[in-house]
């Protein structure tokens, strides 16, 4: 540490929260805020950028094309282009005229060229738009009216929007760089990375034309609020490459920042972390909730607080890596203060419809204030969730006249009264009490969310939750199975899933079901009656969205920490100083989950649009699989049971 940077720093700390390309493009993701607003509570200078948009915008302009069409142009040549760059090639003056107009679009800035748009006619169309041609009319027809009817022009608008969109990232991964997408960037170099080489070799080698781009931002981003620490939030692996980016043009253009490294994919991954090279790009790599590291991170910088009164955080001493930590108390969720998305330009957005999926949309389409009811998870004991890490084993509630007070400052701040609560399950008291408030004051919100399926939400809490505002809640259905239920701890069943479900259904309330396959012990007829099941539970109405995801077991959950329990055998894996989370095991029932997976999905996309709800759901399957063994009626006994 130079006493110049103990100087800068006690004479008052300016602090810079990026987002890191890439997130999400609807809405700012929220670490920054939280940050931002917590450190401001304490009377510190904090700013905020969201980077990851701005790389977008600035990809995605007349002058990114012109630049894509001059690397297109400096392509070898090769006996047979990709279609997709041919289509751009051929039609660039078009794409030129219509990129602008078509993200003002999704923008919300300029919602009359919804019209020209939804008319198929001033959109270039490439090879993304034949994926509409699946969408048969009987009649020949429209083939979008099945999905958006006659008066749908803004959201069919949104979609060919969103598809125009797709067409250029599959140009700009085919001419600059193939690791690129809207969600994540160069995601391989992070994921399950055990050792830090393949990101050190990424960023030794000269920036490509999307780098310089991020090195740009990041240039105007330092000069604007002039910082002394910089905090870099990696919440995915996606995130990860482009935020080692940014700390190393930091560093090049001013060694005395300090730069440090937090977020969900340093939670997870890790917490074991001994590659020094990393120190390379952050002074600083910190652990969980945020605002006690920081503050015991801006004492320190200060000179007012020694090394080792530091907490959960990382440093490089004399070359090797070595963890600070203190018996320092986290901040009582009640006191870490509002969000704010100052400073986040909230008007520049991208409202994106890109799977026709009614839940899926919520996640891509519309700004929402995303915030939390209560730290952590009340019920934390799922066997494949990470409940040992402080993000979810450690719960912490806040009552519901505060909460209210939050969202009253964010709406007022924003103009906007949607919300996400994006807790790991929201309490069924604290929605309660939420809804209490929220009818006491007569604030009209909407808000969604991520639940348990438990019976605590009667049919009148669901009534009085959408009376709330409340248009759709996510949960954990996970593998529709009784006997797997008990095993991964879930605290449900299936029957009492369905009259859960059914009774937010009947409040008016969109219901999502997470869903999972290749659980340990999991067995093909397991899986082919765990969709019968789903198939009922479409049938009946009780959920109207749903995905199939893979299990993966990690270190930090209880299978992971205990696989003999679960009858499985952890394969060892190396570890090399970097990332650690996600573990391969030997299942001994040797099922081929990944055959069964993508008949899983199929069938769930066309459950979803009413398509084969009466049909055997072998149907989906590719190969041969057992008859169901449940009765199929199960849900519809089930239901009726509830009124008996």
């Amino acid at each position: 540490m130079t006493a110049q940077k103990k100087v800068d720093l006690a004479a008052g700390a300016r602090v810079l929260a990026i987002i890191s390309p890439m997130t999400q493009l609807n809405t700012p993701y929220p670490s920054t805020a939280y940050l931002t607003g917590f450190l401001r509570s304490r009377g510190v200078d904090a700013g905020q950028e969201d980077l990851a948009l701005a790389l977008v915008l600035a990809l995605f302009s007349e002058e990114g094309l012109r630049t894509m069409r001059a690397h297109i142009e400096a392509l070898p040549d090769a006996p047979c282009r990709p279609p997709v760059l041919e289509a751009f090639m051929a039609q660039f003056d078009r794409y030129v005229a219509t990129v602008g107009p078509a993200i003002a679009f999704l923008q919300g800035r300029d919602p009359s060229m919804a019209f020209r748009i939804a008319g198929r006619g001033f959109l270039p169309e490439g090879p993304r738009f034949s994926a509409l041609d699946e969408f048969i009319d009987p009649d020949g027809g429209d083939p979008l009216a099945w999905a958006f009817g006659a008066l749908g022009v803004q959201d069919r608008a949104r979609h060919l929007a969103t598809l125009y969109l797709d067409d250029l990232a599959d140009v700009l991964r085919a001419a600059v760089d193939a690791r690129f997408e809207f969600v994540r960037y160069a995601e391989s170099l992070a994921r399950a990375q055990a050792h830090f080489e393949a990101l050190a070799t990424a960023l030794a080698e000269p920036p490509n034309w999307i780098d310089r781009t991020l090195q740009d931002l990041t240039r105007a981003a330092i000069q604007r609020h002039q910082p002394t620490l910089v905090l870099l939030s990696v919440p995915f692996p996606g995130s990860v490459y482009a935020a080692f980016r940014i700390a190393q043009t930091i560093k090049a253009l001013d060694p005395r920042i300090i730069t440090v490294l937090g977020g969900g994919f340093v939670n997870t991954e890790l917490r074991e972390l001994a590659e020094p090279r990393v120190f390379d790009f952050f002074d600083f790599v910190t652990l969980d909730d945020g605002e006690r590291p920081l503050l015991n991170l801006l004492d320190h910088l200060a000179g007012q607080r020694p090394r080792e009164g530091l907490l959960r955080t990382f440093a490089r001493v004399e070359g090797q890596v070595r963890y600070f930590t203190s018996a320092d108390a986290d901040i009582a969720f009640a006191e870490v203060g509002t969000p704010t998305w100052d400073g986040l330009p909230l008007d520049r957005y991208l409202s994106l419809l890109d799977m026709l999926n009614p839940m899926h949309r919520l996640w891509s389409d519309g700004r929402w204030n995303k915030l939390t009811v209560a730290h952590g998870c009340y019920w934390k004991k799922c066997s494949f969730c990470d409940v040992s890490l402080d993000y979810i084993g450690r719960y912490d509630g806040v009552a519901a006249a505060t909460l209210v007070d939050r969202i009253e400052t964010i709406i007022t701040e924003t103009g906007q009264t949607g919300f996400h609560f994006v807790d790991e399950a929201a309490p069924p008291k604290g929605l309660k009490a939420l809804a209490e408030e929220l009818a006491r004051r007569n604030r009209a919100i909407s808000w969604w969310g991520n639940i348990r399926f438990e019976k605590a939400f009667t049919p009148a809490l669901c009534q009085q939750l959408a009376d709330s505002g409340c248009i759709a809640v996510s949960g954990g259905l996970e593998v529709a199975s009784d006997r797997l239920l008990a095993l991964m701890k879930k605290g449900v069943s299936v029957d009492q899933v369905a009259r859960v479900t059914r009774a937010f259904s009947e409040a008016g309330i969109l219901v999502h079901a997470y869903l999972m396959y290749g659980f340990p012990t999991q067995t093909v007829q397991d899986t082919v009656d765990a969709l019968e099941l789903v198939r009922q539970l479409f049938a009946e109405g009780c959920i109207q969205s749903g995905f199939f995801h893979r299990f993966a077991c990690t270190v930090h959950s209880p299978v992971g920490l205990n696989p003999e329990a679960y009858g499985i055998q952890l394969q060892p894996v190396p570890f090399g100083g970097f990332a650690r989370n996600d573990v391969a095991f030997v299942d001994p029932t040797g099922v081929d989950h990944a055959s069964l997976g993508e008949g899983l999905n199929k069938a769930i996309y066309n459950f979803m649009h009413g398509i084969g709800l009466d049909d055997d759901v072998r149907r989906w399957f590719t190969e041969r699989v057992p008859r169901p063994t449940v009765d199929r009626r199960r849900i519809a006994r089930a239901l009726a049971a509830r009124h008996s």
